[in-house]
């Protein structure tokens, strides 16, 4: 394979087969594919056999990326608009001064006493069930633990189709297979879920609010549905991201109480910084328990200045989070409703997207881009969902959107249209 002499696709001879050929015990070559398997060279569907997958596991979909040329405005990015981030500078410099003159050692406690307190007064208000507290570096780092702390390779994963392009990438780079389920405004869609679970997915991940791409929210009646479905399934592993806490005015509707293992996990970037690698976990006591142990064997902990910092943050009054949730609401409903004029679809419940489904993405975003526009290629996003484009609406003024949204008519539909103004 490394030599490119073995395709893509292409199918492995079986073991016994191959452990002939080569004179060696059938148990070497097990070993030789189950390595492979593990760093995601091949995958293996029961008695359909062994192929080599279409790409390393490690490719990032952020290759799949449209570079912005100088004068090109840039709506692709997904990052929050600058403008509404806190300044960051003094709750570092009270947490660093808090640290001298309390350093924390080795041996200390992982977790800041007043970052967990404050964390399990904001779960609380939102229904999320009680359990243990551990904070790593950000959603992905979380839910990169947790589904290592459960799962084996091969093991397979219910994850929303469309979705983040970067969970896209890490669970097939931890050896594990990938189970689309279809997304619509209000979340996962019941049937979908259930057709995952009963074709034997051990895990379920869950975006609950500010859905990336699509900006779908988990509703309440949705949540009952989902909820009654997991409640046929309760061996299997639940996870629930909430990174749009702070930045939507939605309210949640966790999932988590069902299963037997569960986590949920909350991060601070979206609404404080990208740069701000923090997130909170809470689940059942094994789960959170076998987090933490691995992670005190590799980072050891997250910084506690960082996280006291953002415990100034969360109690300084620097973010009027209903404000920016409001803004971001605004912003995307302007885009929805001037599409919408255009005969446009668009879907953006929450969060920093919009979502346009279109015929051809690769021909909207060649147009859009010649327009002055760079959005996002739903191929970042997707599997088998339909395609369509994404664009961020964080920053987009509000005289941008005329604009943007004929540009987006005629790139969906590229023939003769009346202008709007």
């Amino acid at each position: 394979m490394g030599t490119g002499e073995l395709e893509p696709g292409q199918l492995l001879p079986p073991m016994r087969e191959l452990a002939n050929e080569l004179g060696v015990n059938p148990n070497t070559v097990a070993a030789a594919y189950r390595t492979l398997r593990e760093r995601g060279v091949i995958e293996t569907a029961g008695r359909r056999g062994s192929r080599v997958r279409p790409k390393p596991a490690t490719t990032g979909r952020e290759d799949i990326r449209v570079e912005v040329p100088e004068g090109v405005r840039n709506v692709a990015n997904g990052n929050p608009d600058p403008a509404l981030l806190p300044p960051l500078a003094p709750a570092f410099a009270a947490a660093a001064a808090q640290g001298d003159r309390e350093p924390v050692l080795y041996g200390e406690a992982t977790v800041d006493p007043e970052l967990a307190r404050l964390a399990r007064r904001a779960l609380d208000a939102d229904g999320v069930p009680d359990g243990p507290l551990a904070v790593a570096s950000g959603s992905l780092d979380v839910i990169e633990r947790v589904l290592a702390a459960h799962l084996k390779p091969g093991d397979t994963v219910a994850v929303e189709d469309p979705g983040w392009g970067s969970l896209l990438d890490l669970v097939p780079a931890l050896g594990l297979r990938i189970a689309p389920v279809g997304v619509d405004d209000e979340g996962p869609r019941p049937e979908d879920v259930r057709r995952a679970l009963e074709a034997g997915a051990r895990a379920l991940i869950v975006t609950d609010r500010a859905q990336n791409p699509t900006g779908a929210s988990v509703s309440a009646p949705r949540a009952r549905a989902l909820r009654a479905v997991l409640g046929d399934h309760p061996d299997i592993l639940l996870v629930e991201d909430d990174h749009g806490h702070g930045i939507v005015d939605l309210p949640l509707h966790p999932l988590a109480g069902v299963t037997r293992h569960w986590a949920f996990v909350r991060s601070v970037a979206k609404a404080y910084g990208p740069d701000l690698r923090l997130a909170v976990l809470t689940g059942d006591e094994v789960t959170v328990d076998r987090v933490h142990g691995r992670h005190r064997l590799g980072p050891g902990w997250v910084s506690r200045i960082t996280q006291r910092a953002v415990v100034h943050l969360w109690t300084d009054g620097v973010l009027d989070t209903a404000e920016v949730a409001a803004a971001y609401r605004e912003r995307r409903d302007r885009l929805i409703d001037a599409l919408a004029e255009r005969g446009v679809q668009a879907h953006g419940r929450s969060g920093l997207n919009v979502w346009i489904p279109v015929p051809d993405e690769t021909g909207a975003v060649s147009r859009l881009l010649h327009a002055g526009w760079a959005v996002a290629p739903g191929a970042r996003f997707r599997m088998g969902a339909p395609q369509g484009i994404r664009v961020t609406v964080a920053a987009l003024r509000s005289g941008e959107v005329p604009s943007l949204a004929n540009a987006i008519a005629k790139a969906v539909s590229p023939v003769p249209t009346r202008n709007h103004v």
